[in-house]
């Protein structure tokens, strides 16, 4: 599950595979009492999209943003190419709703749920974050 949604966010099963093992190892480096997670599913989805973003926004900080979009090819199309740089360079809380409902399909509520907010402040912030990735897009 941690693999399939790096996947679906990062396009490339070799960072999918970095983005599982850096989620892992962050648990791993977590003191026992310190983790004390009540959905763990949804806590692993989570920390899959964090990380995820993070990697997008670290590669796009180092390489060329062409070596980026390369690399972050989903099956064919330049727009999603061009969607993940955008979505690198919003808000991560804004990201990670957009990716939550956008790649892994959850609705409004179930984000609202798993993120301690309310639906309607998950849908103004999908809202922004459309406007926000139409004028990237339009842009690039």
């Amino acid at each position: 599950m941690v693999f399939r949604t790096a996947y679906r966010i990062t396009g490339n099963a070799a960072d999918a595979e970095d983005v599982l093992q850096t989620v892992f190892l962050r648990l791993l480096g977590k003191e026992p009492g310190h983790l004390r997670v009540d959905e763990p599913e949804s806590y692993l989805r989570r920390a899959a999209v964090n990380a995820s973003i993070d990697l997008i926004r670290q590669r796009k900080s180092t390489e060329d943003a062409s070596e980026v979009m390369l690399k972050s090819i989903t099956s064919d199309s330049e727009l999603s190419q061009t969607l993940r740089q955008a979505l690198a360079s919003i808000e991560p809380k804004h990201a990670e709703i957009f990716a939550l409902r956008f790649f892994e399909g959850y609705t409004n509520t179930e984000i609202g749920q798993m993120l301690g907010i309310s639906r309607i402040t998950v849908a103004v912030s999908l809202h922004r974050t459309r406007t926000r990735l139409k004028a990237e897009l339009k842009r690039g």
